[in-house]
């Protein structure tokens, strides 16, 4: 007899459901759980009781939102390591790296609770012009409402939590549609604040089908819509979202850039994590390595023996550092992008295996701009590198992109790295690492393609408030 499918969550309570969703072991390929399916109309009724529940919610002083936060870190603490084998399994990624993103994401909520008591306003002069004398200005910031949240299988639990950890400590109810290929932490999320004394309706979280999640995008009753995933999606849901804010964290094909006066030993550990970490599944994973012609090729040799030295396979296994593809037909599909650019000239240096879902760490060089695996987001462990002769075609050449999400520098000439800050047309420089660096208190969102407003817990606390002005005659 199959196992009994794990209880969605609607308006706090759990639920279970006629239809169900499997969900397997990526790099196995097993069954390992079923989920209850939320329908159309079990959507509506979450709509419905995060409109009901945003006045409570509203009304709900700080030190509750806090408290709230608090036993979130706490419980999750408590199962750190049941959560890390489920993102093992539900996602194909390394234990290690999974146990890495368990961390973060209670970071995130330890984050959140300590800013829930620090939402202030200002006090505004408004005599600085002859017309405001005799007048006192104040604001304060306070909670737009039901919020939607779409998340994607890559991070499911830390993803989702930088979109819940600020909706709870601004005061938000929400419906959290977690991706149909890993809704097992988003529910266990779920049972966590199941345990809270959340007013009825502050949350709901349903898988279903990609398709009937539109009225997320569409219904007015949500002030809200925070989405990462894919551009395609992204910005066709923004399309459709009417008057609500839309805050989208879309993605990339970013790049780094080494001159000549980097530490290349270090510049190589750091960009061989940032290209196959989490096997490349990542917005801001390393894929356009532009390099130095003076070092080019002492890089490119000590790249390629760091990369060809990762291990890839099975996520379980402690040593592993590549795990699977999400599926295999996203590894078919980079195997033909790296097969295209190698037509064309690209030159493979090391990996281009596959073994199912499974991608060897694969570096190319010599690839056409305007290949899929330069233009496009590979969203997999491929990375090209290139060289240049002056510092502003390195930055001609980043910016050569439909993308801007972040961009990493390495170089000791402290003016070339305030020339990226200011001229590379991305949401954040690193310098002296990797595109791929992030810490969840940061201000972390992408322009051009890569979207629109900024995550990190403050900064989304902000995205969902609203500025309210008061402002007293004869004060």
């Amino acid at each position: 007899m199959a196992a009994e499918a794990r209880a969605l969550f609607l308006a706090n309570r759990p639920l279970r459901t006629p239809d169900s969703i499997v969900v397997h072991d990526k790099f196995r390929g097993t069954e390992i759980a079923r989920v209850c399916r939320a329908d159309p109309p079990t959507l509506q009724r979450a709509i419905e009781a995060a409109v009901a529940a945003a006045e409570p919610m509203r009304r709900m002083p700080a030190h509750r939102r806090r408290a709230v936060l608090d036993h979130c870190v706490a419980r999750l603490d408590e199962r750190r390591e049941e959560l890390a084998h489920v993102l093992c399994a539900e996602v194909g990624k390394p234990i290690r790296d999974a146990r890495g993103e368990v961390a973060r994401m209670i970071d995130t909520f330890r984050i959140a609770s300590e800013e829930s008591v620090r939402i202030g306003g200002e006090v505004i002069p408004m005599d600085r012009t002859p017309r405001g004398d005799g007048f006192l200005g104040l604001s304060r910031r306070v909670p737009v409402g039901p919020c939607a949240f779409i998340t994607p299988f890559n991070f499911p639990l830390n993803l989702a939590a930088h979109k819940v950890a600020p909706a709870l400590a601004v005061g938000c109810p929400f419906v959290l549609k977690p991706s149909s290929a890993t809704p097992l932490t988003a529910l266990l999320l779920g049972e966590v604040l199941a345990g809270t004394d959340l007013p009825p309706g502050a949350f709901s979280i349903l898988p279903c089908r990609a398709g009937e999640a539109e009225p997320l995008a569409t219904d007015d009753r949500i002030a809200l819509l925070s989405f990462t995933g894919s551009p395609d999606v992204g910005w066709s849901l923004k399309s459709r979202a009417g008057r609500k804010k839309v805050v989208l964290e879309l993605g990339g094909n970013a790049a780094v850039i080494v001159d000549e006066t980097a530490a290349i030993d270090e510049a190589v550990e750091r960009i061989c994590f940032g290209a196959f970490y989490q096997a490349g599944q990542s917005c801001i994973s390393v894929q356009r390595i532009v390099v130095h012609a003076a070092v080019y090729e002492a890089f490119r040799d000590r790249l390629v023996a760091a990369a060809s030295k990762r291990k890839a396979g099975d996520p379980h296994d402690e040593e592993t550092f590549i795990g699977p593809l999400i599926d295999e037909s996203e590894a078919e599909r980079l195997e033909a992008w790296i097969a295209a650019a190698v037509a064309r000239g690209g030159r493979v240096l090391c990996g281009g295996g596959r073994r199912g879902a499974v991608m060897e760490a694969t570096l190319l060089e010599n690839v056409p701009p305007d290949a899929d695996l330069c233009a496009r987001e590979a969203f997999g462990p491929v990375a090209v590198l290139s060289r240049f002769d002056r510092f502003d075609e390195a930055l001609a050449e980043v910016n050569a992109s439909r993308y801007g999400l972040q961009a990493g520098v390495f170089t000791r000439d402290v003016q070339r790295a305030l020339r990226a800050w200011s001229e590379l047309e991305v949401g954040g420089v690193i310098v002296g690492d990797v595109s791929a660096w992030r810490a969840d208190h940061m201000p972390y969102g992408g322009v051009k393609g890569s979207g629109t407003g900024r995550e990190g817990v403050r900064y989304a606390m902000e995205e969902m408030t609203d500025v309210r002005l008061l402002v007293v005659r004869g004060a």
